[in-house]
């Protein structure tokens, strides 16, 4: 088993929300987890990204279907 792990970089945290339920709604196995990622030297939580976090042991997501679900939210899929 591997510790794959995708992670979506999302303007703010309603957008995190949304994308976060649109997984929920394909059906992913294992809730996506919602983490703030404050960017450096910022002070104003407005200016923070928030980062949409995947399990993905069985390599079951497709990273093109990811990104194109974040491209919608204005965010982007990190590479590993």
């Amino acid at each position: 088993m591997s510790d794959v792990r995708h992670v979506l970089v999302l303007p703010d945290r309603d957008a995190a929300q949304e994308v976060a339920q649109a997984l929920r709604e394909r059906g992913v196995a294992e809730e996506p987890q919602l983490v703030r990622d404050a960017l450096a030297g910022e002070d104003d939580a407005e200016d923070a990204q928030w980062l949409v976090v995947l399990r993905d042991e069985e390599e079951r997501l497709d990273p093109a279907e990811l990104d194109a679900l974040a491209g919608q939210w204005e965010g982007w899929r990190e590479e590993p």
